[in-house]
């Protein structure tokens, strides 16, 4: 039949279709489409006992339409991402019933009875105890498990060859890793904060540390990433009592440098810090960084002696986590300038009712953090840069 694009009146027999549902006069669709790339619908029984979510990529960008392109590919990478997860933190991503690679179109769990967890700390919720944890466990184990310490060089080349992104990986290293420190029509920013964008720009120091970090991500093919691995891209709640963690949205996975998802969910931390401290509601925002280093190094520790090439020894473990944990830093202070003079804003600083101060503090950090990336050995010194910004 060939590609097409469904509407909320095609989901039902879609489902029948696939195999996903039988009783046609018993379900019930509605759109939910949020972000930026594709379009998400939840089919649900009568009396809610039974549920699934239906996401297809797009051949354009949702919000811009055909006037902004994109390969609906992308939902290959993220039916394989998901797929590799699956094989070391199965609980950590949402249940993948079926992937249709004509259509581009995942049917998976629906996720509906948790939050993003933006939305929560926005709301002035905490992070709690176990997602930031959850969530370097998650990068130690999918990184371990597809680098050359993990997997057998053939396997490992196989991915890195079924996994190449080029377009998505080309927005990184345009939107993320160039155009905020160029002059580009797509940078915009609060005019509180225009003197800093400006300086940016002239700032020939953090344009070649930045020209560093971005040569790493088109050239450091270490491990399997997220890609996008920010707050919006995380759910959290309970069920049965019991705390729940789920990593979504891995469209822009590929085979990349480690400490990128590191570096992104850590400059999500640090914003939504700022604006906790802005609204004077500061609670356990600070400490994320330090949380999800320490599950991830231990993770990645723990699995070490199952490497498959032992002619890497622990002292280069030593060396390689160290190595990690700066690039991660730096990536961290990218992100954090992107989402302030770039193109995609983050609605921690936007929704405030000024927040120039904090988007300052911000941008302020994310320049620390990358040209002084290699002398913040740990995280008391990461906290240090924080506290006198």
């Amino acid at each position: 039949m060939g590609y097409r694009i469904l509407e909320t009146d095609d989901i039902p027999a879609y489902l029948s279709e696939r195999g996903h549902w039988e009783d046609l006069d018993d379900i019930a669709v509605r759109e939910v489409s949020d972000g930026n790339m594709n379009r998400v619908f939840l089919a649900s029984s009568a009396d809610g006992t039974r549920s699934l979510a239906v996401k297809q990529a797009l051949p354009w960008v949702r919000v811009a339409g055909p006037s902004w392109p994109m390969n609906p590919n992308r939902a290959d990478a993220e039916a394989r991402a998901y797929e590799q997860i699956a094989k070391v933190a199965p609980d950590e991503i949402p249940a993948v019933h079926g992937y249709d690679s004509e259509n581009y179109t995942l049917v998976m769990e629906d996720m509906s009875d948790l939050e993003v967890l933006r939305t929560l700390l926005n709301e002035g919720a905490s992070y709690g105890p176990h997602t930031s944890a959850r969530i370097g466990e998650l990068v130690a184990r999918l990184s371990f498990a597809t680098s050359d310490f993990g997997m057998p060089s053939a396997e490992r080349k196989a991915l890195i060859a079924a996994s190449v992104s080029p377009e998505l990986c080309k927005i990184t290293e345009d939107v993320v890793l160039s155009e905020p420190y160029l002059e580009h029509e797509h940078n915009h920013w609060h005019e509180g904060v225009a003197d800093l964008a400006v300086s940016f720009r002239a700032d020939a120091e953090l344009r070649t540390e930045v020209a560093e970090l971005r040569h790493l991500f088109m050239t450091g093919a270490q491990s399997l990433l997220h890609g996008d691995l920010h707050t919006g891209s995380v759910m959290v709640g309970t069920r049965d009592g019991a705390p729940v963690v789920r990593v979504f949205d891995p469209e822009f996975s590929f085979v990349g440098p480690i400490g990128f998802d590191l570096g992104l969910y850590w400059a999500n931390a640090l914003v939504s810090e700022e604006r906790a401290r802005a609204l004077g509601g500061l609670t356990d925002h600070a400490d994320q960084l330090r949380l999800s280093w320490e599950a991830f190094e231990t993770e990645f520790r723990r699995l070490w002696p199952a490497r498959v090439d032992t002619f890497f020894d622990d002292a280069y473990l030593d060396r390689f986590l160290r190595k990690v944990w700066t690039e991660s830093l730096g990536y961290a202070g990218t992100e954090v300038i992107r989402r302030i003079i770039g193109f995609a804003h983050l609605t921690d600083l936007t929704t405030l009712e000024d927040p120039v101060g904090a988007s300052r503090r911000a941008l302020l950090i994310g320049r620390e953090l990358i040209v002084r990336r290699r002398e913040l050995t740990d995280v008391e010194s990461v906290r240090a840069v924080v506290r006198v910004t």
